[in-house]
């Protein structure tokens, strides 16, 4: 499986939790059971990642969703900023450009018609927050950047 595979799987992993609420071993166990869908091991320690960081996740999404809230945001949206903001802060092996392309074609495929151009601004909003990555810890913050759909990767 490649790792854009294995992305797909965590985003559908996590798009599930956003939508029924249910805990990520929940998930990932009836995946295992009802559907015979056996997550990679890379997609299953991102969803499960995510779920662990999600308070610190969503506030840097929130601080950089300017006139947004989480609320507002879709399912979709949601999902994909958090495995992308998770990656670009918790994965160091991972490119930064890498996280938000991934997120941004993802998001032509299961977003609305605006999702990947707004993915795109905010992780490019992210991204300019935040200096190089240090193994486990979250990147230091610096300039906010307001998030911008022009904002090229």
């Amino acid at each position: 499986m490649t790792r854009r595979e294995a992305r797909e799987q965590a985003f559908c992993l996590l798009f599930e939790q956003a939508v029924c609420g249910e805990k990520m071993e929940e998930i990932v166990h009836a995946a295992h059971e009802a559907r015979d869908f056996i997550p990679d091991a890379f997609a299953e320690e991102v969803a499960l990642g995510v779920e662990e960081r999600q308070e610190e996740l969503d506030q840097v999404i929130s601080g950089n969703i300017r006139g947004w809230s989480l609320r507002r945001l879709s399912k979709v949206a949601l999902a994909l900023l958090r495995l992308a903001v998770f990656e670009m802060l918790y994965q160091p092996g991972i490119p930064v450009s890498v996280s938000i392309n991934e997120a941004v074609e993802l998001a032509k495929t299961y977003g609305g018609k605006d999702d990947a151009p707004y993915i795109n601004g905010v992780l490019s909003a992210v991204a300019k927050q935040h200096g190089p990555k240090e193994e486990g810890k979250p990147q230091e913050k610096t300039a906010l950047a307001s998030p911008s759909p022009e904002t090229p990767v």
